[in-house]
């Protein structure tokens, strides 16, 4: 059973009272107690502040999946009159809660939404799942002269949600009192009410409190004596007027030992009517104390600290407070009143709440008396024990289960006017069109026909079908769009070719029941989209359903594409339901769609009528065929799937050649190219050639013919696509033996029925086949037998037309809650009349709650500054190469989506970074389009590079926070800390800037960085910040090194004009060599500087610079030495000499330089990773290296390492290098050990994958 919790009750105003905390404790030991029962919490995004705290407290209890959110447009608090907010927020809930197929639904609360978001009904749109509601009390409708009458939009609201609880199925009270108000006053069975009691959290326990924390808590909330105790609300019935009074008449004696104390959230205009109360009834002002809202660990240290909890309430469901009080070991005494006497459970604790005089006698008693208070206090502790959690939760899970169990009513079918049989839509093609799904519809028409009056729907120009003239009206499709809401029911029969290009549109348009002839409609796209002009209706369809890879194959191997890719996502997400006509092809839908795809399918047998009573002596001289003549026949167009030429070659090579009464007809068209050619000429060279041949085209008739004269049938295939051979059921209707393999829904015929080959079958195996059923008569005429009873029993059009019958009735009870049936029920509303922005804001709703049906969940590449502005350098060239992987391979269970952040709307959304993408995979940028992204529960988003000031907005505006309330993670990959650790080599503010995006991703789930270094300085930088304590999900840190493979990271390509001269001077002298962009932290002066001086020292030897000029969008003054060292490198007098920067070359040239260069120099101040200390490695470059932590954890030992202030330093460190290398003695860096970006890639995906699974389990 699947229970599906609505938990408002923890969200709304109500999380701060008791309502919340029995949600909260309830539900939390429903998922302890569930069994094998199933568990889902539906949280609502409109009150989205203990989103985080309620998934906090599931963590460990229920996988992170079964805690899912909706949205609803705009604000729907019912005391501002938002009657259009709430009406199609209603709606919107009760379709989403349906979507979650429930087998009963649990409203946490019923009476929410009059002051804040919160939304509950019942019965608005989902009129069938059973709904069970939590009765805490009926106080308003008992006492309406104090709560109803004085506001009569607070009475309308109150009498509309008692209506809604008066709907359920189910109710459960919270006491014994609750469940007798509930009998009282509401329209519902007795039997449809329990009491499933109620219980406290096990925190709520006698403590020891240490004076610091007495004192520390005290002076917060201003006592200074010991104290009486109240917690909870303050309306009326909270008795808090009687209360001061009762306290007031207390002996000043007895007073002046003692404080009274108000616990819990109070608006300041109720607390300022209290203190009047207090002065009139002559408290000092001291001796009357509130504390606003506590905090849980506040609430228990109070109630273990009060000298006496008292409990005024002249009403209440329950009376958790008191409760909670005597578990903590305070004496208790309390109203006795509804709910009260069977939680205190003792007569002596117990007062008349309505007389002032009762109250202060119980205080004085309880304050004076100290055997009587110790009594007090030992009673509470037993009698907590009584209450339970686990006993409620299964008491409610008992009522559940009956619910379930209870028979379903029979009652007509949806949608039907009594008395008439339901309008069905028709769409198909029909004769005379060419194709098998025309001839299969004309036979199930009359059969359907027995169960609804039928409307043909058709794009043909003719129709040749008498049956259709005489019982059926034939429309166009354009009829079909004007009076949608005119026909019951719409069944679609889908095929794989142009003859169904018309669906596509109207099945979104008006949704039904979908035939699903061929899984693959990837022909039909294709035409579509290379033929026909329909834009990139291929492409998208292998994008959304396949990913990149099949989109990048369409545009490398078009036909490949075609056969390896259904592209049929779009029919299951359109179809009210699916009807498939073999359990393979329901296979298929799971295997390429995931098990969801496969829940709104039923299948159904492919139909046949009888055969005709054909005179089997007849049909063979029809076809000029011996009567003594053993004819074996193979049905249909002739294919390489078809395995025509295994069945020649088995043929030619068994007894039967030599028989000259055994004959072999391919009985159908033959292919038309080198397959079909190649069939002819083994038939030529066979030297039987007058005993096999192939028919061509078969008619109607001749195909009829050849069923009644054959003697055996051979039906082969491979490489199913899910569709259902035809011919194979016509051979078995003519109770012809047939040898078929077990291929695709092949696999699924009788054994008894059918000669049954293994999927893939050797030619021995069916020549034994053939020889064995040629030369067995019984044998034949047994599996004949079979086989047509089969058809006679499950394939007739009349079994079949039943069959369709309850599918369509089943797809369309359960389409009542759809989307396209929640849309329509939005327009119909009374106060709805949206503007464009309206409109806007309930779309971006239903995106955000209705998640489409996908093949798997989806990791979300952020490259927002990148494809926005791919440098091809630095950060971009990693973005570049892991993206590249990422889409090649993507992580075991997701699918890979580039995405960029955009303000288009204005509004922070995603957008599919689909022409970057495309790009990269050398395909055409605007293959597809950039469409917004709605990340859902499951996906992982994770940003690749440094957004900067796009991302702090966005992430200011709550779009991560309202990502992660749905589910989502988010992880950002750090590259550096650099900007916050050594400011002084960034532009000015850059730290100020580069602090705001980091605090950002510092909040979310957790970081990718780019080497260990890196990640220890995370780490101990969130410390830095105060940010490891923070939050209620855990901040994941991982690392991995980059790849070094060029080859693989899209590098760019070319050569300049005097790249061949250049290469030549580099290599006329020993070269050092520098990559990275010119900015001061890469210390070029420095290098600079050294050279300069080694130059003066007669060191003959080249220094190469490789790097674009950074940081040009700035003035100058902001750019740090970037001007002087640009100065340095254009006007040196060893330019083009020594001294050569090469700005902005390609990776090819990069690649070149590599190799004419003797060593590597990288005198950062500072890197993340260090890049080119790899990429000189792949080419045994020995590496001089400034010593700091990351470039000692990539190279290790393998090379060698300085430390210089300045450039003189610097000069004489590389003439040790030089000096040691002039040895031998440098260390060589083909030791160090690299990853490819392929590599790097499956890190990363693999800790992706593993966060990906931590979302559920967590």
């Amino acid at each position: 059973m699947r229970i599906v919790i609505d938990m408002q009750g923890a969200q709304s105003a109500s999380r701060f009272r008791g309502i919340g905390r029995y949600t909260l404790g309830f539900v939390q030991r429903v998922v302890a107690n569930r069994g094998e029962h199933e568990v889902i919490l539906a949280l609502s995004g409109m009150l989205p502040d203990a989103i985080e705290s309620i998934r906090s407290a599931f963590r460990g209890l229920l996988p992170q999946e079964n805690i899912r959110v909706w949205y609803a447009p705009g604000h729907t608090a019912e005391f501002g009159g938002n009657d259009s907010g709430r009406e199609v927020a209603e709606l919107i809930r009760e379709a989403f809660l349906a979507s979650l197929k429930p087998d009963v639904i649990h409203v946490t609360s019923m009476f929410e939404g009059y002051v804040d978001d919160a939304i509950t009904s019942i019965g608005r749109l989902d009129r069938t799942t059973p709904v069970s509601v939590c009765l805490y009390d009926l106080i308003p409708l008992l006492n309406p002269a104090e709560y109803l009458a004085p506001n009569p939009r607070y009475e309308e609201y109150y009498r509309r949600k008692v209506q809604y609880t008066e709907h359920a199925k189910c109710l459960l009270a919270i006491s014994e009192s609750s469940q007798r108000e509930a009998q009282q006053c509401l329209n519902v069975p007795p039997e449809r009410i329990c009491n499933i009691s109620s219980a406290i959290e096990p925190t709520f326990r006698p403590l020891e409190i240490d004076a610091r924390t007495s004192s520390q808590l005290r002076a917060k909330f201003g006592l200074t004596r010991p104290f009486l105790l109240y917690t909870g609300g303050a309306d009326e019935r909270k008795n808090l007027r009687r209360l001061i009074q009762a306290y007031g008449a207390l002996p000043r004696s007895t007073r002046s030992k003692y404080q009274l104390l108000l616990a819990g959230q109070m608006t300041q205009g109720r607390m300022d009517e209290l203190r009047a109360d207090a002065t009139n009834a002559g408290l000092a002002q001291d001796e009357l104390q509130f504390t606003g809202y506590v905090s849980d660990e506040e609430l228990i240290q109070l109630y273990n600290l009060c000298w006496l909890f008292v409990f005024p309430s002249w009403h209440e469901g329950f009376g958790l407070p008191a409760l909670e009080a005597m578990a903590c070991g305070a004496p208790v005494i309390g109203a006795n009143t509804s709910s009260l006497p069977e939680v205190i459970g003792l007569e002596s604790a117990m007062f008349d709440p309505l007389s002032v005089e009762a109250i202060t006698a119980k205080m004085a008693q309880a304050l004076e008396d100290e055997p009587f208070r110790a009594m007090l206090r030992e009673h509470g502790l037993q009698r907590a024990h009584l209450f339970s959690w686990d006993e409620t939760a299964r008491r409610a899970i008992t009522a559940w289960e009956a619910l379930q169990a209870e028979p379903e009513h029979n009652t007509p079918p949806l949608g039907a006017t009594p008395g008439r049989k339901p309008r069905l839509a028709f769409v198909s093609p029909l004769p005379p069109e060419r194709t098998g799904i025309a001839d299969y519809s004309a036979e199930l028409l009359p059969a359907l026909s027995a169960h609804y009056d039928i409307e043909i729907v058709s794009a043909q120009e003719r129709i040749d079908l008498p049956w259709a003239r005489d019982h059926a009206k034939v429309r166009d499709v354009e009829w079909l769009r004007a009076n949608a809401g005119r026909v019951d029911r719409v069944l679609y029969h889908m095929g794989n070719s142009p003859f169904h290009q018309h669906m596509l549109g109207l099945m979104r348009e008006v949704p039904g029941t979908v035939v699903m002839h061929d899984f693959f409609i990837s022909s039909l796209l294709a035409w579509l989209e290379t033929h026909a002009g329909a834009g990139s209706i291929w492409s998208e369809a292998l994008h959304e359903g396949h990913g990149y890879a099949a989109v990048r194959e369409r545009f490398l191997d078009l036909d490949r594409a075609r056969r390896e890719y259904p592209a049929s996502l779009g029919i299951l997400q359109a179809a009210q339901g699916v009807i498939f006509h073999s359990n393979y092809s329901r296979h298929l839908a799971r295997t390429w769609y995931g098990e969801a795809s496969a829940q709104n399918t039923a299948v159904i047998p492919l139909l046949r009528e009888s055969a005709k009573r054909t005179d089997r002596s007849a049909a063979r001289a029809e076809l000029g065929l011996a009567d003594d003549a053993f004819v074996i026949c193979s049905f249909g167009f002739l294919d390489q799937t078809k395995q025509n030429d295994r069945l020649l070659n088995s043929f030619l090579h068994s007894a039967l050649a030599a028989d000259k009464r055994c004959e072999l007809v391919f009985v159908g068209e033959n292919h038309g190219g080198d397959y079909g050619a190649a069939l002819l000429k083994t038939i030529e060279a066979s030297g039987i050639k007058s005993r096999v041949r192939i028919t061509g085209f078969a008619s109607r008739e001749m195909f009829h013919h050849y069923l009644a004269a054959a003697d055996l049938a051979v039906q082969l295939r491979m490489h199913s696509r899910g569709e259902t051979s035809a011919a194979v059921l016509d051979c078995m209707n003519y109770g012809l033996p047939l040898i078929v393999n077990a291929n695709g829904s092949l696999a699924e015929l009788d054994r008894d029925a059918v000669w049954l080959l293994d999927d893939v079958f050797t030619d021995a195996d069916l020549t034994n086949a053939l020889e064995a059923l040629w030369r067995d008569a019984d044998h034949r005429r047994t599996l004949g037998s079979r086989a047509q009873h089969i058809i006679a029993s499950e394939h007739s059009p009349e079994a079949c037309a039943q069959r369709y019958t309850e599918a369509i009735e089943q797809f369309y009870a359960r389409s009542r809650t759809s989307l396209s049936a929640l849309v329509n029920e939005i327009a119909r509303q009374p106060h709805f009349s949206p503007d464009n922005e309206r409109l806007c804001q309930v779309s971006g709703s239903l995106a955000a709650t209705f998640a489409p049906l996908r093949p798997a969940r989806r990791l979300l590449l952020d490259v927002t500054a990148t494809c926005g502005n791919d440098l091809k350098t630095g950060i971009e060239r990693v973005v570049r190469a892991l993206t590249i992987a990422l889409l090649q391979a993507p992580p075991a269970g997701l699918s890979v989506e580039p995405v960029y952040l955009s303000n288009e709307s204005g509004r922070w959304h995603y957008r599919a970074a689909s022409a970057y993408a495309m790009e990269l995979l050398g395909c055409p940028a605007d293959a597809l389009p950039d469409e917004v992204i709605n990340p859902e529960q499951g996906d992982i988003i994770l940003g690749l590079d440094l957004a900067g000031d796009t991302l702090v907005q966005a992430a200011r505006e709550g779009l991560f926070r309202e990502y992660r309330d749905r589910g989502v993670g988010v992880y950002f990959a750090v590259h550096d800390l650099l900007p916050v650790r050594i400011p002084d080599v960034f532009p000015p503010g850059a730290d100020e800037n580069f602090s705001r995006w980091l605090n950002e991703i510092a909040r979310f789930d957790g970081a990718v960085c780019v080497s260990k270094a890196v990640a220890d300085d995370l780490v101990q930088w969130r410390t830095e910040q105060g940010l490891a304590a923070e939050g209620e999900r855990p901040f994941k840190v991982s690392w991995s090194h980059h790849g070094a493979d060029v080859g693989n990271s899209a590098p760019s390509r070319g050569l300049t004009p005097d790249a061949g001269a250049t290469l030549r001077a580099i290599r006329s002298r020993p070269s050092f060599l520098l990559v990275g962009t010119i900015e001061p932290r890469k210390g070029y002066m420095q290098v600079l500087e050294a050279f300069e001086q080694l130059w003066r020292n007669g060191v003959d030897a080249n220094l190469v610079i490789v790097g674009r000029e950074g940081w040009k969008g700035l003035p100058d003054a902001m750019r740090r030495d970037i001007p002087e060292t640009v100065r340095c490198l254009t006007t040196h007098a060893e330019k083009g000499k020594r001294l050569f920067w090469l700005d902005g070359i390609s990776d090819e040239y990069l690649e070149e330089v590599y190799g004419a260069c003797a060593c590597l120099v990288s005198a950062s101040f500072g890197e993340g990773f260090g890049l080119p200390l790899i990429e000189a490695a792949r080419h045994q470059m020995p590496l001089f290296v400034r010593d700091i932590p990351v470039f000692r954890e990539v190279a290790g030992d393998h090379a060698y390492y300085f430390t210089a202030q300045n450039g003189t330093e610097l000069a004489t460190a590389i003439e040790a290098w030089l000096a040691l290398h002039a040895k031998g003695q440098v260390p060589e860096s083909a030791g160090i050990a690299f990853l490819t970006w392929e590599q790097s890639a499956r890190n990363l995906g693999n800790f992706i994958a593993t966060q990906a699974t931590l979302l559920v389990d967590l």
